[in-house]
């Protein structure tokens, strides 16, 4: 089977990280691999912004916890050393679209390299707050920018679940 297909079926979400650091050139390729997604009409709406200081990260955890309503000392991040930001640009239409795709390009570069990786709900509202206002401002980041989701990475550790088996009628071909 094609190495892209096979990446594409084994691909899960990982909910137990190692604390061991990705490696700088994995996680540059993983960046660029989403710098790649398709985007409408080509704009590129989608910014990253690369999160690997833990201080930061515990942070971003914190008010990702707090949004979700879990308990204190709860990591939505599941202990991911590396969180990967995706906003877009609310003025272009397809900034939603966009932004999911570049999650998705992400994603699937990160299993290719053998990065777990999941991802974490909840980047509108942490940066429809005052913490994530703060912080675009901190990084010099202006523009019409929703979150559209936090991508969490790192190494598993544990192997991951099989795929559930495919639902009946999932598609549809018309001849």
């Amino acid at each position: 089977m094609n190495e892209v297909l096979k990446v594409l079926e084994n691909r899960r979400s990982c909910r137990n990280f190692k604390p061991d650091m990705v490696k700088q050139e994995e996680l540059k390729a993983i960046i660029k691999a989403g710098t790649y997604a398709a985007t409408g009409m080509g704009k590129q709406s989608p910014i990253i912004i690369a999160v690997t200081n833990k201080e930061l990260r515990d942070a971003m955890a914190e008010e990702n916890r707090k949004i979700g309503g879990w308990k204190e000392g709860f990591d939505p991040f599941y202990g991911a050393p590396v969180v990967l930001v995706v906003l877009a640009n609310k003025d272009i239409p397809t900034y939603i679209y966009d932004g999911a795709l570049v999650m998705g390009n992400l994603m699937n570069a990160a299993e290719s390299l053998g990065v777990g990786s999941i991802w974490i709900h909840r980047a509108k509202e942490e940066f429809d707050s005052e913490f994530g206002k703060n912080l675009l401002k901190k990084l010099g980041i202006e523009g019409n920018y929703e979150g559209i989701g936090h991508c969490a990475l790192g190494y598993a550790a544990e192997p991951s679940k099989d795929a559930a088996p495919r639902k009946e009628n999932y598609a549809y071909y018309v001849d």
